[in-house]
């Protein structure tokens, strides 16, 4: 049975893994987007991440199409209040269009709540630092979003630790609303950033922590073995950067619990994720049927200690 979790210090309660939407509009199109949606909420999930910026990569977008389609979703399927919804600001969508300035932070949630046609947004995250704008205008230009209920509660993702610290004392101090959450790069492959700079201040802050790059771009789900693999997909390109001893060593030790558990390396993967009590919810996408099995069957997998330990050792860093 899937235990729901208790978002940080908010009252949001949502499912143990939150959905990449970053794939929407870009990998699936808008009916492979809704089938996958569809899944998700019929196996008890709750939580879908995404930004304004997705997915303006792609030739031809302008960002917001992630944002747009599960608008479309929600309003076609009239399960809005069923749903916990975080987006993201603050990632340069040219034309001006980026930072945590007041200005644009009035500009930019109007966006984000018409594309995804809503009248609230349950978490509003900052996606990047603005280091020309005062920590001071940022957060209270996120708590008059609040206030004017737009916005349910406010989030960090890609700030360094000391500026998300610097922002929570200055909303303390002046009877404002805090970042009540974290959303960092974190897996069993990328752990050194989090663990030394962001850990000890989640701990201090209580905060949630829902991080991304759960299965780091594909890598960890075992599907890429050697560099001849890596075309295997359009982001193929981007898991370059694990083929090495120690993400070797990562595998062959997801292979040897996967086989011993009669499961895979992506579940392994999340369950150790999941098993951290100091992870939140972790944000994992699928494309297929199968891969949503593998991050159902997460949730349920059930990791000792000694296998925890053997995970940590074999990606040690």
């Amino acid at each position: 049975m899937m235990q729901n979790r208790k978002f940080g210090k908010s009252d949001l309660v949502v499912s143990p893994i939150s959905f990449g939407g970053n794939i929407f509009g870009w990998t699936v199109n808008e009916q492979e987007s809704f089938d996958i949606l569809d899944a998700w909420i019929g196996a008890g999930f709750n939580f879908i991440d995404t930004a304004d910026m997705y997915s303006i990569w792609v030739p031809g977008n302008v960002g917001g199409e992630s944002e747009t389609i599960i608008g479309n979703w929600m309003k076609s399927r009239g399960n809005r209040d069923k749903i916990v919804i975080a987006t993201k600001l603050g990632i340069d969508m040219g034309e001006g269009r980026c930072g945590l300035s007041a200005r644009y932070m009035k500009q930019a949630v109007e966006d984000s709540l018409m594309r995804l046609q809503t009248d609230y947004i349950d978490l509003y995250l900052s996606h990047a630092d603005d280091p020309d704008t005062s920590v001071e205008e940022t957060m209270t230009a996120f708590n008059e979003l609040i206030k004017e209920g737009k916005v349910r509660y406010v989030g960090a993702s890609n700030i360094c630790a000391s500026r998300v610290e610097a922002s929570n004392k200055f909303a303390r101090e002046n009877g404002l609303s805090p970042y009540i959450s974290l959303q960092p790069l974190y897996n069993l492959y990328d752990r050194a950033c989090f663990e030394k700079e962001y850990l000890s201040l989640v701990k201090e802050e209580d905060l949630a922590v829902q991080c991304y790059y759960s299965l780091a771009s594909g890598f960890l789900t075992g599907k890429y073995r050697c560099m001849g693999d890596l075309t295997k997909s359009q982001r193929g390109e981007g898991i370059r950067q694990y083929m090495n001893e120690r993400g070797y060593a990562i595998l062959k030790a997801q292979d040897k619990l996967a086989k011993e558990k009669q499961s895979t390396p992506a579940q392994i993967a999340i369950a150790w994720l999941l098993h951290k009590d100091y992870v939140t919810t972790p944000i994992a996408s699928a494309t297929n049927g199968t891969q949503l099995a593998d991050l159902f069957a997460a949730v349920s997998l059930m990791l000792s200690d000694a296998e925890m330990d053997y995970l940590d050792s074999a990606s040690n860093y």
